[in-house]
């Protein structure tokens, strides 16, 4: 449904906010092997992540590393989508089409729509503090490491 990077900045932002904080920033290399991606790509994602502060906070230097704001673990999770340029997802066709309507449905319109409110309704509703929670929780994980270790 989105894109790998947006896969991947959702799993980041929700590990920083479960692990990092303003004291406790995180390295990218950590965050990289946390979420399963390439580090290299993981630093693009957290440069749209950091752009203007909206989601994630970053400080350089040798205390540097990312953390996310009490404020902003209040975001609703289309923050991190909006981040990312990828909010129009949400809203496309399920199969793809620019002229699917209501006047000229695709064969899954009807359906779909339905899946739609409730898809846009879960990421306008929960925010980032909620997914961190469940994962302290250890009712759900972003994440399995090499060793099967859910994280």
């Amino acid at each position: 449904m989105f894109s790998k990077a947006t896969e991947y900045a959702l799993r980041a932002t929700i590990y920083i906010a479960q692990k990092g904080s303003e004291e406790n920033k995180l390295g990218i290399n950590e965050i990289a092997e946390a979420i399963g991606s390439p580090r290299s790509f993981t630093a693009k994602i957290m440069q749209l992540l950091t752009r203007d502060h909206r989601v994630v906070s970053a400080v350089r230097g040798p205390n540097g590393g990312f953390y996310i704001s009490e404020k902003s673990k209040n975001l609703p999770v289309r923050a991190i989508l909006e981040a990312m340029g990828e909010e129009h997802v949400l809203d496309k066709c399920v199969m793809g089409l620019k002229l699917c309507s209501e006047k000229q449905p695709c064969p899954m319109h009807s359906k779909y729509k339905i899946i739609r409110k409730q898809l846009i309704k879960l990421f306008v509703v929960k925010t980032i503090r909620q997914l961190s929670s469940e994962i302290k929780d250890g009712v759900v994980f972003i994440h399995q490491g090499k060793k099967g270790k859910k994280i």
